[in-house]
């Protein structure tokens, strides 16, 4: 059996892919690597604790390892205080600088090496579609984040380990993320648009983005970054109608920016992860002839309903 080592394996996308592979890659044995232990694990699933910054006897899985996913950062889902900022960067750089350390170390190094970051890094854009070999890098403290990120990662090149990186668009599903958010603000009358309603946003349904993953990986020759997103990216008052249709919710109120500012520090979170604009198209997925099963935002929010 192949054998798999997916750090922080205890959020809504780790444990996504651990119900994936269970149901779908039943030839990998799977090591769930988490801060915290992890309840309802699938039989087959071994469980192994870690900080996320010091290596310790996690370490010894790596040897051999077929595949290893690192998703470890700490959600950007708070207020840009000073303190969360400096835990935001030191989240995602500590955990790809340890991993890849504890790769070097090992005798039998894995044969590939996958980060999940992010694809804020590209520039707001309401029109440029941001490709791989195309994609405009913005500013600011979300990008200079991702911007350190990827080159943590990519400065263990002379591994002789396959590494992987995935800018990762929002990631839409039933039992996590965004979704179950925006379902309950829909319910509850504020499922109109956001802002402008113009910033596009770009998306990916949880099972593509579980199908993705285990496709770039097993292709023998697979590109360096990949853009995890569907291949249409939609503005948010089409998204809010979609999200209102599948639900059939016909009352609804638009948010305007203040409203927005005011929602979000009440519940500490920034409006920057609601008014970017991020159009962001997977070229190489494309290219690769990957095949999306929710390639369009109303297959996506009727299947999620």
């Amino acid at each position: 059996m192949k054998k798999i080592i997916l750090f922080a394996a205890n959020g809504f996308i780790g444990e996504s892919i651990i119900t994936y592979a269970n149901e779908y890659q039943k030839d990998y044995q799977l090591i769930a690597v988490s801060r915290k232990p992890i309840t309802d694990l699938p039989l087959q699933t071994q469980q192994v604790i870690w900080d996320g910054k010091t290596k310790g006897d996690w370490a010894k899985h790596l040897e051999g390892a077929d595949l290893v996913i690192n998703l470890a950062g700490k959600s950007v889902n708070c207020r840009y205080t000073e303190k969360n900022k400096a835990e935001i960067f030191a989240s995602r750089l500590d955990s790809t600088r340890i991993i890849g350390e504890a790769i070097q170390d090992c005798a039998q190094k894995p044969v590939c090496w996958i980060n999940i970051a992010s694809a804020t890094i590209y520039e707001h854009s309401l029109d440029h579609p941001n490709t791989e070999d195309a994609g405009i890098i913005g500013k600011g403290f979300s990008v200079n984040v991702c911007r350190a990120w990827e080159k943590e990662f990519f400065a263990f090149k002379d591994l002789p380990t396959r590494q992987i990186l995935l800018r990762s668009t929002i990631v839409l599903g039933k039992n996590g993320g965004v979704y179950p958010v925006l379902k309950k603000l829909a319910r509850f009358g504020l499922g109109g648009k956001m802002g402008m309603g113009n910033q596009l946003i770009s998306w990916i349904h949880i099972h593509d983005f579980c199908k993705a993953l285990f496709f770039v990986f097993e292709k023998e020759q697979s590109s360096a970054i990949y853009n995890f997103g569907a291949p249409n990216p939609v503005r948010n008052k089409n998204f809010q109608q979609e999200l209102r249709k599948s639900l059939s919710i016909p009352y609804f109120i638009n948010q305007p920016i203040w409203m927005l500012k005011l929602g979000a520090a009440l519940i500490g979170t920034e409006t920057e992860l609601i008014l970017k604009s991020r159009n962001v198209y997977p070229q190489n997925l494309i290219n690769e002839s990957f095949a999306f099963e929710f390639p369009t935002i109303q297959s996506c929010l009727n299947d999620l309903k």
